[in-house]
């Protein structure tokens, strides 16, 4: 079925040594049968994904670039134990089969497991599913039920309890965030001063603690080849830990390009959110909190985080093209699109309305001018 990833060919320069990982996943127990098929998934900006295919065995081998330094930004050890201990309870996962922590098998840690046949649902739908609004409504309200199941999973006393700080999560992130676009800011972008303050300011208390993904989104999810609706994995769980929901929830929103969003965010689309019976933006805060029974102080702030958050991730991305350390010219525009999230957090800010409140006395002035410009 053409509809089903299957991965491509691997990328110049990032080989993968198949005769040593062969020798030590046959040193772990595990049958080989005939030549690997040895192709890379595209998907996926940070760790490197391969599919080694055999006659009795459909495996999917995870490893870091090359050249990483920092072993906590591309920890494979962590991301194979997030997934191993939280399949209990979760069952949209693959299975984990073997993590490798030897640097003199390909020279860093890798780990592997069983591939889940799916679709990924990417910036375009494939054309052969021929989903109907009805079902498009079922699909995006299917991923968002994935989302709320995963927040609900019961850590306390199992080994997920080691995987964050918890309490205290939404003042870390805003001040970490915020340390880190100010060491990644370049002459072209805007200084977020504004909405930085205006974060810092309205930091909530934690509305609760579970075990958050921090990277939802639809194109890592997989769908059933034979109900396309349904979710059957969830992939990627570098940045899983314990955290606020709805903080989550706020990371996810910043990634979801509606019908009615401008040409910017429509061209740097990554997931099918565009599509007639999506839900939009407010829709799925409505359907995530009448599920969950949580009840927000001020919304606003997890949606304007969840933007100044992807605003960071592009600018150190950005930083790199700007600073002559990688020539990627998919990169060279990105300081255009932290323009743009710059004006959607100002604008949020400035939709909202709380009475009696001193923050609008205080910014309301200022955000006029900026929006103004």
């Amino acid at each position: 079925m053409s509809v089903i990833d299957v991965g491509g060919q691997v990328r110049e320069g990032e080989a993968l040594d198949i005769e040593a990982v062969e020798r030590w996943l046959r040193a772990q127990g595990m049958v080989l049968d005939g030549t690997a098929e040895v192709t890379q998934y595209s998907g996926g900006a940070s760790n490197w994904t391969y599919r080694l295919k055999y006659n009795n065995q459909d495996l999917i081998l995870r490893r870091p670039p090359h050249g990483t330094k920092a072993k906590s930004a591309h920890d494979m050890a962590r991301e194979y134990s997030v997934q191993k201990n939280l399949a209990p309870f979760y069952p949209a996962l693959p299975e984990m089969l073997a993590l490798c922590q030897d640097q003199a098998v390909i020279g860093c840690d890798f780990y592997v497991m069983n591939r889940i046949e799916g679709i990924i649902p990417r910036a375009k739908l494939p054309a052969e599913l021929n989903l109907s609004e009805a079902q498009i409504t079922q699909l995006c309200s299917n991923v968002l039920d994935q989302l709320i199941a995963l927040h609900q999973v019961p850590y306390q006393g199992t080994e997920l309890e080691k995987l964050g700080k918890g309490d205290g999560y939404c003042r870390r992130q805003v001040e970490g965030w915020d340390q880190r676009y100010e060491k990644a800011k370049t002459i072209n972008v805007p200084s977020f001063k504004f909405v930085r303050h205006w974060l810092l300011d309205n930091i909530p208390e934690d509305s609760t603690t579970c075990v958050i993904h921090n990277d939802w989104r639809f194109d890592n999810v997989i769908l059933d080849p034979n109900n396309p609706t349904q979710v059957i994995g969830v992939l990627d769980w570098e940045m899983a830990t314990l955290g606020d929901p709805l903080m989550d929830l706020g990371a996810a929103l910043a990634y979801w390009v509606e019908e009615s969003d401008g040409m910017i965010f429509k061209s740097t689309r990554r997931q099918p959110t565009n599509l007639k019976g999506m839900f939009t933006r407010q829709q799925v805060v409505d359907y995530y909190l009448g599920k969950t029974g949580l009840v927000p102080e001020n919304w606003i702030f997890y949606e304007v985080f969840g933007i100044f958050r992807l605003a960071v991730i592009a600018q150190q991305i950005y930083y790199r093209y700007f600073h002559k350390q990688t020539q990627n010219p998919a990169f060279k525009d990105f300081w255009i699109v932290i323009h743009a999230l710059h004006i959607r957090a100002l604008k949020l800010i400035g939709k909202q309305k709380i009475e009696a409140n001193h923050l609008v006395q205080k910014y309301l002035p200022k955000l006029e001018e900026l929006l103004k410009k």
